[in-house]
C-alpha cells in the first residue's frame, strides 16, 4: 500500500509537471538588475505558483528582440516602445500587453567643458547614440529640436555609440546616452565629477518615451489559452517586481546569481536596482493609456525624423493585464 501511495503521490507530481505551460522571455539587454523582477519571480517561485516554466533569454549587442520574436524564439519580449512601434509600422504586428516600467529612465549627459548648457547647445556638438531600436526618442528629439543629425551645418553630429561611455571619457563626443540606473554611475565611477556633468532627462524635456514593456505578436491573442498564459506570466512578473522593489538588495543578488557571465558588479548591481526600483513604482503591470498616447505623439513629432507616420491601431491591450489582475 506505501508503494501505491508512493506511486500516486510521484505520478501527481509528474502530471503536474507535464502540465506546467512554457514561456520563454526574450530580454532587451544582457542579465542586469534591470530585469530584476523576471529573475526574482524565477528565483521565489511565482512563475512555478502559476504552473509556468519559463526560460529567460539574456540579450545583447547582437540581440534585437524584435528579431527574436519574429522568428518564433519567443514568446514575449521586453522592449522599448519606439522599437516595438516602428516595427509594427512596418509589419511586424507587436502588441504591448503590459508595461512594468512606468517613468523612463533615459538621458544624454554631457561634459559641461564642452559648453552646452541646454539643448539650444547642442548645435555643432557630437552627440553618442545607441542604436538598435534606442535611436528613435533621440531622433524623435532632435526632429522637435530642428536639428538635422547628418552632421551638416547647423545640426549635430551623430556618434554611433557602444554600450560603454569611452566616447564621453575620450571625449570624442560632448554628450553620450545614458540610463539613470547605468551608464551614468559608470561615468561617475570613472571619476568625472557630478558638477562637471550636465545632464538632460528625456523626461523632463517632455520627450520621454515607454521604455521595458511586454510584448507579443498580435496573432497570438486570439488564442484564449494564449492569454491566459501570459495573464499567469505578467502576474507573477509584477509579483516579481514589487518583490524587488521592497528587497533591492536581496533583488541584486539575485541577479547575480543568474549572471552566467559573471561580469556583473554586486555594488554597481545594487545601486542600478535602486534606481530601477524608482521607474517601476506605481505600476501594477497594466499600461495607462495617457503614457502610451504621451509616446505616439512624440514618436510622430520629429518631422522627417518622425519615427512612425501613421497613428498606430491595435498596439496595446488590457485584455492580459485585465485577467492578470483579476
Amino acid at each position: 500500500m506505501k508503494k501505491l501511495m508512493i506511486g500516486a503521490a510521484l505520478g501527481g507530481l509528474l502530471a503536474g509537471a507535464a502540465r506546467a505551460e512554457d514561456v520563454t522571455l526574450q530580454l532587451k539587454w544582457v542579465t542586469q538588475a534591470q530585469f530584476a523582477g523576471y529573475f526574482v519571480a524565477l528565483d521565489k517561485g511565482f512563475y512555478e505558483e502559476e504552473g509556468l516554466n519559463v526560460t529567460i533569454l539574456p540579450g545583447g549587442p547582437d540581440v534585437a528582440p524584435t528579431q527574436v520574436i519574429a522568428g518564433g524564439g519567443a514568446d514575449v519580449v521586453v522592449d522599448w516602445m519606439p522599437s516595438a512601434l516602428a516595427a509594427r509600422e512596418k509589419g511586424l504586428a507587436l502588441v504591448n500587453i503590459a508595461q512594468p516600467f512606468k517613468s523612463s529612465g533615459m538621458q544624454l549627459t554631457c561634459l559641461k567643458e564642452s559648453g552646452i548648457e541646454s539643448p539650444a547647445d547642442f548645435a555643432g556638438k557630437t552627440l553618442g547614440v545607441w542604436f538598435g531600436g534606442n535611436e528613435y526618442p533621440f531622433l524623435n528629439w532632435m526632429g522637435k529640436l530642428g536639428l538635422a543629425t547628418d552632421g551638416s551645418d547647423g545640426g549635430v553630429t551623430v556618434l554611433k555609440q557602444g554600450f560603454n561611455v569611452d566616447p564621453l571619457l575620450q571625449k570624442q563626443a560632448a554628450c553620450i546616452s545614458t540610463m539613470t540606473y547605468n551608464e551614468y554611475w559608470q561615468v561617475i565611477d570613472a571619476g568625472i565629477s557630478a558638477e562637471d556633468l550636465v545632464n538632460f532627462n528625456y523626461s523632463e524635456e517632455g520627450v520621454a518615451t515607454l521604455e521595458d514593456g511586454l510584448y507579443v505578436m498580435e496573432d497570438k491573442l486570439a488564442d484564449p489559452a494564449f492569454v491566459e498564459t501570459m495573464a499567469k506570466f505578467v502576474r507573477a512578473s509584477m509579483k516579481g517586481w514589487k518583490y524587488a522593489e521592497e528587497n533591492p538588495d536581496e533583488a541584486a543578488g539575485i541577479v547575480l546569481e543568474n549572471d552566467e557571465t559573471g561580469a556583473q558588479e554586486e555594488h554597481h548591481q545594487k545601486r542600478m536596482m535602486g534606481e530601477v526600483a524608482k521607474l517601476t513604482a506605481g505600476s501594477n503591470g497594466a499600461l495607462d493609456p495617457a503614457d502610451y498616447e504621451q509616446t505616439v505623439a512624440a514618436l510622430m513629432s520629429g518631422g522627417s525624423d518622425a519615427v512612425i507616420t501613421v497613428l498606430p491601431e491595435g498596439a496595446w491591450t488590457h485584455v492580459v493585464t485585465d485577467l492578470a489582475l483579476e
